[in-house]
Protein backbone atom coordinates (compact mmCIF):
# COMPACT_ATOMS: atom_id res chain seq x y z
CA UNK A 1 0.00 0.00 0.00
CA UNK A 2 1.37 3.52 -1.05
CA UNK A 3 -0.72 4.99 1.69
CA UNK A 4 -0.04 5.92 4.84
CA UNK A 5 -3.02 5.81 6.24
CA UNK A 6 -3.99 2.24 8.45
CA UNK A 7 -6.36 -0.36 7.08
CA UNK A 8 -8.37 -2.96 9.04
CA UNK A 9 -7.71 -6.54 7.71
CA UNK A 10 -9.60 -7.63 4.63
CA UNK A 11 -11.05 -11.28 3.77
CA UNK A 12 -10.53 -10.43 -0.15
CA UNK A 13 -7.87 -11.58 -1.75
CA UNK A 14 -7.00 -11.01 -5.15
CA UNK A 15 -3.83 -10.77 -7.91
CA UNK A 16 -1.34 -10.01 -4.95
CA UNK A 17 -1.44 -8.46 -1.40
CA UNK A 18 -1.12 -4.97 -1.78
CA UNK A 19 -3.48 -2.75 -0.36
CA UNK A 20 -4.79 0.28 -1.44
CA UNK A 21 -7.14 2.94 0.62
CA UNK A 22 -10.89 2.57 0.81
CA UNK A 23 -12.65 4.12 -1.60
CA UNK A 24 -15.11 7.24 -0.73
CA UNK A 25 -16.58 8.53 -4.06
CA UNK A 26 -15.59 8.88 -8.16
CA UNK A 27 -17.04 11.68 -9.85
CA UNK A 28 -15.83 12.45 -13.50
CA UNK A 29 -12.42 11.62 -14.05
CA UNK A 30 -11.40 11.85 -10.32
CA UNK A 31 -12.10 8.84 -7.34
CA UNK A 32 -11.58 9.45 -3.45
CA UNK A 33 -10.59 7.83 -0.72
CA UNK A 34 -12.08 8.28 2.35
CA UNK A 35 -8.87 10.39 4.16
CA UNK A 36 -10.28 12.67 1.14
CA UNK A 37 -7.47 12.33 -0.80
CA UNK A 38 -7.95 12.19 -5.00
CA UNK A 39 -6.86 10.68 -7.37
CA UNK A 40 -7.18 10.85 -11.47
CA UNK A 41 -8.12 7.91 -12.80
CA UNK A 42 -5.64 7.62 -15.55
CA UNK A 43 -6.58 3.95 -16.75
CA UNK A 44 -10.52 4.23 -16.42
CA UNK A 45 -9.93 1.92 -13.67
CA UNK A 46 -8.99 -1.22 -15.76
CA UNK A 47 -9.98 0.64 -19.06
CA UNK A 48 -13.52 0.61 -18.24
CA UNK A 49 -14.65 3.78 -17.01
CA UNK A 50 -15.26 5.28 -20.80
CA UNK A 51 -17.65 8.17 -19.58
CA UNK A 52 -16.37 8.62 -16.04
CA UNK A 53 -17.42 8.13 -12.94
CA UNK A 54 -21.42 8.53 -11.40
CA UNK A 55 -22.90 10.15 -14.57
CA UNK A 56 -26.21 11.22 -13.13
CA UNK A 57 -27.93 10.03 -16.72
CA UNK A 58 -26.62 6.84 -15.68
CA UNK A 59 -27.89 6.18 -12.10
CA UNK A 60 -31.36 7.75 -13.05
CA UNK A 61 -31.71 4.92 -15.91
CA UNK A 62 -30.56 2.85 -13.20
CA UNK A 63 -32.47 4.09 -11.06
CA UNK A 64 -35.70 3.79 -13.18
CA UNK A 65 -35.47 0.48 -13.78
CA UNK A 66 -34.66 -0.51 -10.24
CA UNK A 67 -38.18 1.09 -9.64
CA UNK A 68 -40.14 -1.70 -12.32
CA UNK A 69 -38.11 -4.59 -11.46
CA UNK A 70 -33.94 -5.55 -11.25
CA UNK A 71 -33.58 -8.76 -12.48
CA UNK A 72 -36.28 -10.88 -15.36
CA UNK A 73 -35.02 -14.39 -16.32
CA UNK A 74 -33.98 -14.12 -20.12
CA UNK A 75 -36.12 -17.38 -21.01
CA UNK A 76 -39.59 -16.03 -18.37
CA UNK A 77 -39.63 -12.37 -19.87
CA UNK A 78 -38.20 -10.00 -22.24
CA UNK A 79 -37.28 -6.82 -20.96
CA UNK A 80 -37.56 -3.44 -22.71
CA UNK A 81 -33.68 -2.30 -21.53
CA UNK A 82 -32.51 -5.81 -23.03
CA UNK A 83 -34.71 -5.24 -26.37
CA UNK A 84 -33.53 -1.47 -26.76
CA UNK A 85 -29.67 -2.60 -26.15
CA UNK A 86 -29.40 -4.88 -28.52
CA UNK A 87 -31.49 -2.80 -31.05
CA UNK A 88 -28.74 0.26 -30.33
CA UNK A 89 -25.27 -2.32 -30.48
CA UNK A 90 -26.72 -4.05 -33.65
CA UNK A 91 -27.14 -0.20 -35.09
CA UNK A 92 -23.57 0.40 -34.13
CA UNK A 93 -22.22 -3.27 -35.59
CA UNK A 94 -20.70 -3.71 -38.94
CA UNK A 95 -23.71 -4.39 -41.75
CA UNK A 96 -25.31 -7.90 -41.42
CA UNK A 97 -25.06 -7.90 -37.79
CA UNK A 98 -28.57 -8.56 -36.29
CA UNK A 99 -28.06 -10.51 -33.16
CA UNK A 100 -26.82 -9.83 -29.51
CA UNK A 101 -26.09 -11.76 -27.00
CA UNK A 102 -25.42 -10.72 -23.67
CA UNK A 103 -22.88 -11.69 -20.89
CA UNK A 104 -21.76 -9.96 -17.97
CA UNK A 105 -17.73 -9.31 -18.67
CA UNK A 106 -15.35 -10.06 -20.50
CA UNK A 107 -14.01 -13.41 -20.02
CA UNK A 108 -17.67 -14.44 -20.51
CA UNK A 109 -17.97 -12.49 -24.09
CA UNK A 110 -14.77 -14.56 -25.32
CA UNK A 111 -16.04 -17.98 -24.15
CA UNK A 112 -19.51 -17.02 -25.88
CA UNK A 113 -18.04 -15.69 -29.10
CA UNK A 114 -15.84 -18.71 -29.65
CA UNK A 115 -18.68 -21.41 -28.67
CA UNK A 116 -21.01 -19.61 -30.88
CA UNK A 117 -18.13 -20.12 -33.54
CA UNK A 118 -18.33 -23.99 -32.68
CA UNK A 119 -21.97 -24.12 -32.62
CA UNK A 120 -21.55 -23.10 -36.31
CA UNK A 121 -19.66 -25.22 -37.23
CA UNK A 122 -22.11 -28.13 -35.84
CA UNK A 123 -24.71 -26.83 -37.49
CA UNK A 124 -23.38 -26.41 -40.66
CA UNK A 125 -21.51 -29.62 -41.01
CA UNK A 126 -18.32 -28.53 -40.52
CA UNK A 127 -17.27 -30.70 -37.38
CA UNK A 128 -14.15 -31.04 -37.89
CA UNK A 129 -13.82 -27.31 -37.46
CA UNK A 130 -12.40 -26.37 -33.30
CA UNK A 131 -9.18 -25.10 -33.50
CA UNK A 132 -9.08 -20.92 -32.61
CA UNK A 133 -5.76 -19.98 -33.56
CA UNK A 134 -4.55 -16.53 -31.51
CA UNK A 135 -1.73 -14.39 -31.07
CA UNK A 136 1.30 -14.52 -28.50
CA UNK A 137 1.21 -12.24 -26.75
CA UNK A 138 -2.10 -11.93 -25.74
CA UNK A 139 -5.03 -11.89 -23.32
CA UNK A 140 -8.43 -12.76 -23.56
CA UNK A 141 -10.01 -13.42 -20.15
CA UNK A 142 -9.36 -15.59 -16.94
CA UNK A 143 -12.12 -18.58 -18.12
CA UNK A 144 -10.51 -21.68 -19.44
CA UNK A 145 -12.03 -21.25 -22.63
CA UNK A 146 -10.50 -17.55 -22.64
CA UNK A 147 -7.49 -18.80 -21.19
CA UNK A 148 -6.81 -21.31 -23.99
CA UNK A 149 -6.70 -18.58 -26.20
CA UNK A 150 -4.53 -16.33 -24.19
CA UNK A 151 -0.40 -15.44 -25.57
CA UNK A 152 0.76 -15.38 -22.09
CA UNK A 153 2.50 -17.95 -20.18
CA UNK A 154 2.69 -16.02 -16.33
CA UNK A 155 -1.21 -16.41 -16.29
CA UNK A 156 -1.54 -19.43 -18.35
CA UNK A 157 0.95 -21.62 -17.29
CA UNK A 158 -0.57 -23.29 -14.03
CA UNK A 159 -3.50 -24.17 -15.56
CA UNK A 160 -2.53 -25.48 -18.97
CA UNK A 161 -3.04 -29.11 -17.35
CA UNK A 162 -6.67 -28.01 -17.02
CA UNK A 163 -7.29 -26.85 -20.79
CA UNK A 164 -6.50 -27.39 -24.32
CA UNK A 165 -4.10 -24.61 -25.64
CA UNK A 166 -5.16 -23.49 -29.31
CA UNK A 167 -2.47 -22.40 -31.85
CA UNK A 168 -0.72 -19.69 -31.71
CA UNK A 169 0.71 -16.82 -33.85
CA UNK A 170 3.12 -14.02 -33.33
CA UNK A 171 1.25 -11.04 -32.79
CA UNK A 172 2.03 -7.84 -35.31
CA UNK A 173 5.17 -6.31 -32.89
CA UNK A 174 6.23 -4.29 -35.55
CA UNK A 175 8.38 -1.60 -33.45
CA UNK A 176 9.51 -4.72 -31.19
CA UNK A 177 11.38 -6.37 -34.27
CA UNK A 178 12.40 -3.30 -36.17
CA UNK A 179 9.84 -3.13 -39.35
CA UNK A 180 8.24 -0.11 -40.24
CA UNK A 181 4.81 0.39 -39.49
CA UNK A 182 3.67 2.13 -42.25
CA UNK A 183 4.81 -0.09 -44.77
CA UNK A 184 2.17 -2.68 -46.13
CA UNK A 185 4.85 -5.39 -46.83
CA UNK A 186 5.41 -5.45 -42.57
CA UNK A 187 1.52 -6.18 -42.36
CA UNK A 188 1.57 -9.03 -44.91
CA UNK A 189 4.55 -10.36 -43.40
CA UNK A 190 2.36 -10.91 -40.12
CA UNK A 191 -0.79 -11.83 -41.63
CA UNK A 192 1.74 -14.58 -44.07
CA UNK A 193 2.25 -16.32 -40.44
CA UNK A 194 -1.39 -16.39 -39.39
CA UNK A 195 -1.70 -18.41 -43.00
CA UNK A 196 1.00 -20.20 -42.48
CA UNK A 197 -0.44 -21.96 -39.26
CA UNK A 198 -3.86 -22.30 -41.32
CA UNK A 199 -2.40 -24.54 -43.18
CA UNK A 200 0.18 -26.29 -40.94
CA UNK A 201 -2.82 -27.01 -38.58
CA UNK A 202 -5.37 -28.47 -41.55
CA UNK A 203 -7.52 -25.43 -42.78
CA UNK A 204 -10.18 -28.36 -42.01
CA UNK A 205 -9.63 -28.36 -38.88
CA UNK A 206 -9.34 -24.49 -37.91
CA UNK A 207 -12.42 -22.81 -36.88
CA UNK A 208 -11.73 -19.00 -36.18
CA UNK A 209 -8.86 -16.56 -35.69
CA UNK A 210 -9.55 -13.94 -32.76
CA UNK A 211 -7.44 -10.84 -32.29
CA UNK A 212 -7.85 -7.33 -30.49
CA UNK A 213 -8.02 -4.62 -32.87
CA UNK A 214 -6.15 -2.39 -30.74
CA UNK A 215 -4.10 -5.05 -28.16
CA UNK A 216 -4.86 -4.32 -24.15
CA UNK A 217 -2.93 -4.98 -21.37
CA UNK A 218 -0.77 -7.97 -23.01
CA UNK A 219 0.09 -5.36 -26.02
CA UNK A 220 0.30 -2.43 -24.29
CA UNK A 221 -2.09 -0.62 -26.61
CA UNK A 222 -0.78 -2.52 -29.94
CA UNK A 223 -1.43 -0.76 -33.27
CA UNK A 224 -1.38 -3.48 -36.65
CA UNK A 225 1.10 -2.33 -39.09
CA UNK A 226 -0.16 -0.98 -42.50
CA UNK A 227 -2.40 -3.83 -44.29
CA UNK A 228 -2.34 -6.21 -41.58
CA UNK A 229 -6.13 -6.31 -41.06
CA UNK A 230 -7.15 -6.26 -44.88
CA UNK A 231 -5.17 -9.15 -45.63
CA UNK A 232 -6.20 -11.30 -42.34
CA UNK A 233 -9.40 -10.55 -43.14
CA UNK A 234 -8.88 -12.19 -46.71
CA UNK A 235 -7.20 -14.99 -45.44
CA UNK A 236 -9.36 -16.12 -42.85
CA UNK A 237 -11.91 -15.74 -45.78
CA UNK A 238 -10.27 -17.51 -47.84
CA UNK A 239 -9.90 -20.83 -45.96
CA UNK A 240 -13.68 -20.57 -44.64
CA UNK A 241 -12.15 -19.23 -41.16
CA UNK A 242 -14.42 -16.80 -39.00
CA UNK A 243 -12.82 -13.97 -37.70
CA UNK A 244 -13.33 -12.97 -34.16
CA UNK A 245 -12.64 -9.19 -32.68
CA UNK A 246 -12.11 -9.31 -28.69
CA UNK A 247 -13.50 -6.03 -28.65
CA UNK A 248 -13.46 -6.28 -24.76
CA UNK A 249 -10.96 -3.41 -24.41
CA UNK A 250 -10.78 -1.75 -27.80
CA UNK A 251 -14.73 -1.47 -28.15
CA UNK A 252 -17.08 1.18 -26.51
CA UNK A 253 -15.59 4.07 -28.46
CA UNK A 254 -12.02 4.27 -26.62
CA UNK A 255 -10.36 4.23 -29.76
CA UNK A 256 -11.79 7.44 -31.11
CA UNK A 257 -14.55 4.79 -33.20
CA UNK A 258 -16.92 2.86 -31.03
CA UNK A 259 -15.41 -0.23 -32.44
CA UNK A 260 -11.48 -0.65 -32.46
CA UNK A 261 -12.02 -2.78 -35.81
CA UNK A 262 -13.77 0.30 -37.54
CA UNK A 263 -10.20 1.60 -37.92
CA UNK A 264 -10.29 -0.43 -40.77
CA UNK A 265 -11.93 -2.19 -43.66
CA UNK A 266 -11.75 -5.42 -42.34
CA UNK A 267 -14.89 -6.29 -40.78
CA UNK A 268 -15.11 -9.79 -38.50
CA UNK A 269 -17.63 -12.32 -38.47
CA UNK A 270 -17.85 -12.05 -34.72
CA UNK A 271 -17.10 -9.48 -32.08
CA UNK A 272 -17.24 -9.77 -28.24
CA UNK A 273 -17.13 -6.69 -26.46
CA UNK A 274 -17.78 -5.82 -22.50
CA UNK A 275 -15.83 -2.96 -20.20
CA UNK A 276 -16.50 0.07 -21.48
CA UNK A 277 -19.71 -1.00 -23.25
CA UNK A 278 -21.23 -1.10 -20.16
CA UNK A 279 -18.13 1.35 -18.73
CA UNK A 280 -18.25 0.48 -15.00
CA UNK A 281 -22.06 0.67 -14.37
CA UNK A 282 -22.80 -2.76 -14.15
CA UNK A 283 -21.45 -5.82 -15.21
CA UNK A 284 -21.98 -6.01 -19.02
CA UNK A 285 -20.71 -7.56 -22.14
CA UNK A 286 -22.09 -8.55 -25.38
CA UNK A 287 -21.18 -11.20 -28.25
CA UNK A 288 -23.00 -10.32 -31.33
CA UNK A 289 -22.00 -11.63 -34.86
CA UNK A 290 -23.11 -11.64 -38.69
CA UNK A 291 -26.41 -13.49 -39.19
CA UNK A 292 -24.94 -15.90 -41.56
CA UNK A 293 -23.37 -17.27 -38.00
CA UNK A 294 -26.39 -16.90 -35.83
CA UNK A 295 -29.27 -17.75 -38.21
CA UNK A 296 -27.65 -21.74 -39.12
CA UNK A 297 -27.46 -22.04 -34.91
CA UNK A 298 -31.00 -20.88 -34.41
CA UNK A 299 -32.53 -22.78 -37.06
CA UNK A 300 -29.99 -26.13 -35.43
CA UNK A 301 -32.42 -26.01 -31.97
CA UNK A 302 -30.71 -22.70 -30.54
CA UNK A 303 -27.74 -21.77 -28.71
CA UNK A 304 -26.43 -24.41 -25.82
CA UNK A 305 -25.41 -21.60 -23.52
CA UNK A 306 -25.93 -19.14 -21.04
CA UNK A 307 -25.67 -17.48 -17.85
CA UNK A 308 -27.42 -16.46 -15.04
CA UNK A 309 -27.45 -12.46 -15.65
CA UNK A 310 -27.38 -12.70 -19.43
CA UNK A 311 -29.63 -9.26 -20.39
CA UNK A 312 -30.47 -8.51 -16.91
CA UNK A 313 -32.51 -5.55 -16.92
CA UNK A 314 -30.40 -3.44 -14.77
CA UNK A 315 -27.33 -3.73 -16.04
CA UNK A 316 -28.96 -3.16 -19.94
CA UNK A 317 -30.76 -0.04 -18.93
CA UNK A 318 -26.97 0.97 -17.87
CA UNK A 319 -25.46 0.33 -21.18
CA UNK A 320 -28.68 2.10 -23.06
CA UNK A 321 -27.59 4.72 -21.11
CA UNK A 322 -24.01 4.55 -21.34
CA UNK A 323 -24.32 4.43 -24.91
CA UNK A 324 -26.48 7.50 -25.26
CA UNK A 325 -24.04 9.26 -23.63
CA UNK A 326 -21.41 8.62 -25.59
CA UNK A 327 -24.17 9.73 -28.72
CA UNK A 328 -24.84 13.15 -26.67
CA UNK A 329 -21.43 14.15 -25.63
CA UNK A 330 -19.14 13.42 -28.71
CA UNK A 331 -17.23 10.94 -27.09
CA UNK A 332 -15.92 9.30 -29.88
CA UNK A 333 -14.86 12.44 -31.25
CA UNK A 334 -13.16 13.96 -27.75
CA UNK A 335 -11.36 10.54 -27.19
CA UNK A 336 -9.93 11.17 -30.96
CA UNK A 337 -9.15 14.46 -30.57
CA UNK A 338 -7.97 14.62 -26.53
CA UNK A 339 -5.83 10.97 -27.40
CA UNK A 340 -4.04 13.31 -30.58
CA UNK A 341 -3.00 15.46 -27.37
CA UNK A 342 -2.13 12.79 -24.76
CA UNK A 343 -0.21 11.09 -27.48
CA UNK A 344 1.77 13.80 -28.01
CA UNK A 345 2.22 14.84 -24.47
CA UNK A 346 3.98 11.02 -23.89
CA UNK A 347 6.23 11.61 -27.03
CA UNK A 348 7.20 14.29 -25.38
CA UNK A 349 8.36 12.57 -22.14
CA UNK A 350 9.85 9.80 -24.28
CA UNK A 351 12.25 12.70 -25.16
CA UNK A 352 13.02 13.17 -21.54
CA UNK A 353 13.57 10.19 -20.25
CA UNK A 354 15.43 7.95 -23.11
CA UNK A 355 14.38 4.83 -20.91
CA UNK A 356 11.06 5.11 -22.97
CA UNK A 357 11.17 3.42 -25.85
CA UNK A 358 7.97 3.41 -28.12
CA UNK A 359 4.81 5.11 -27.36
CA UNK A 360 1.25 3.83 -29.00
CA UNK A 361 -1.78 3.62 -28.92
CA UNK A 362 -5.41 4.85 -30.93
CA UNK A 363 -7.39 7.51 -29.32
CA UNK A 364 -7.61 7.54 -25.33
CA UNK A 365 -6.28 3.38 -25.79
CA UNK A 366 -2.65 4.60 -25.29
CA UNK A 367 0.87 3.10 -23.85
CA UNK A 368 4.39 3.17 -23.23
CA UNK A 369 6.86 0.54 -23.16
CA UNK A 370 10.03 1.18 -21.71
CA UNK A 371 13.42 0.09 -22.83
CA UNK A 372 17.53 -0.30 -21.68
CA UNK A 373 18.46 0.40 -25.00
CA UNK A 374 16.36 2.51 -28.03
CA UNK A 375 18.42 0.89 -30.93
CA UNK A 376 18.20 -2.80 -29.40
CA UNK A 377 15.07 -2.63 -27.76
CA UNK A 378 16.74 -4.48 -24.89
CA UNK A 379 14.50 -4.54 -21.94
CA UNK A 380 14.73 -3.08 -18.71
CA UNK A 381 16.38 -5.33 -16.25
CA UNK A 382 13.56 -7.46 -15.19
CA UNK A 383 14.57 -6.88 -11.72
CA UNK A 384 13.45 -3.47 -11.58
CA UNK A 385 9.94 -4.65 -11.52
CA UNK A 386 9.05 -1.27 -13.31
CA UNK A 387 5.84 -2.35 -14.38
CA UNK A 388 4.90 -2.58 -10.73
CA UNK A 389 7.25 0.50 -9.44
CA UNK A 390 6.07 3.23 -11.53
CA UNK A 391 2.15 2.26 -10.62
CA UNK A 392 2.62 2.78 -7.21
CA UNK A 393 4.75 5.95 -7.55
CA UNK A 394 2.15 7.31 -9.92
CA UNK A 395 -0.40 6.08 -7.41
CA UNK A 396 1.76 8.18 -4.80
CA UNK A 397 1.37 10.88 -6.72
CA UNK A 398 -2.49 10.83 -6.80
CA UNK A 399 -2.23 9.37 -10.64
CA UNK A 400 -3.71 6.04 -11.72
CA UNK A 401 -2.06 3.91 -14.64
CA UNK A 402 -2.29 0.57 -15.21
CA UNK A 403 0.57 -2.23 -16.21
CA UNK A 404 1.79 -5.48 -17.48
CA UNK A 405 4.71 -7.28 -18.82
CA UNK A 406 4.32 -7.78 -22.59
CA UNK A 407 7.28 -9.93 -23.42
CA UNK A 408 6.34 -12.54 -20.53
CA UNK A 409 8.55 -12.04 -17.58
CA UNK A 410 10.13 -8.43 -18.71
CA UNK A 411 8.99 -5.74 -21.31
CA UNK A 412 7.32 -3.13 -18.84
CA UNK A 413 4.78 -1.02 -20.35
CA UNK A 414 2.17 1.54 -18.84
CA UNK A 415 -1.32 1.96 -20.15
CA UNK A 416 -2.20 5.87 -20.33
CA UNK A 417 -5.86 5.67 -20.90
CA UNK A 418 -8.00 8.08 -19.34
CA UNK A 419 -11.76 8.60 -19.88
CA UNK A 420 -13.38 9.79 -22.85
CA UNK A 421 -14.40 12.88 -21.41
CA UNK A 422 -10.87 13.75 -20.49
CA UNK A 423 -10.13 17.39 -21.45
CA UNK A 424 -6.71 18.90 -22.25
CA UNK A 425 -6.57 20.19 -18.36
CA UNK A 426 -6.76 16.81 -17.36
CA UNK A 427 -4.17 15.72 -19.87
CA UNK A 428 -1.35 18.61 -18.09
CA UNK A 429 -2.62 16.79 -14.55
CA UNK A 430 -1.89 13.52 -16.07
CA UNK A 431 1.49 14.45 -17.67
CA UNK A 432 2.55 16.59 -14.37
CA UNK A 433 2.44 13.62 -12.14
CA UNK A 434 3.69 10.83 -14.56
CA UNK A 435 6.82 12.97 -14.72
CA UNK A 436 7.31 12.93 -11.36
CA UNK A 437 6.73 9.68 -10.72
CA UNK A 438 9.06 9.26 -13.99
CA UNK A 439 11.76 11.17 -12.17
CA UNK A 440 11.54 9.38 -9.09
CA UNK A 441 12.08 5.95 -10.81
CA UNK A 442 14.88 6.57 -12.84
CA UNK A 443 16.33 7.89 -9.84
CA UNK A 444 15.75 5.05 -7.82
CA UNK A 445 16.47 2.70 -10.73
CA UNK A 446 19.83 4.58 -12.35
CA UNK A 447 18.23 5.45 -15.13
CA UNK A 448 18.94 9.02 -17.65
CA UNK A 449 16.49 11.70 -17.13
Amino acid sequence: MTDAAPLPPSRLFFQSRVRRPRMAKAEGVYVWDQQGRRYLDGSSGAMVSNIGHSDPRVLDAMRRQMEQGTFGYRLHFETEAAERLADMTCALAPEGFEKVFFVSGGSEAVEGAIKLARQWAWATEQRSRWKVISRTPSYHGSTLGALALSGYRPLTEPFEAMMRPMPKVPAPRAWLDGLPMDDPATGAHYAAMLEAKILEEGPETVLAFIQEPVGGASTGALVPPAGYMEAVREICTRHGVLLIHDEVMSGGGRTGRFWGGDNWNAAPDLIAVSKGYGAGYAPLGAVTAHDRIVQPVLASGGFPHGHTYAGNPLACAAGVAVLEVIEQDGLLANASRIGEVLKARLQALAQRFPFIGDVRGLGLLLAFEMVSDRETRAPLPKNLDAYERLVDLAYAEGLIVYSRRSRGTEGDHILVCPPMISTEAHVDEIIEKLTTALTRFAAEAGLPA
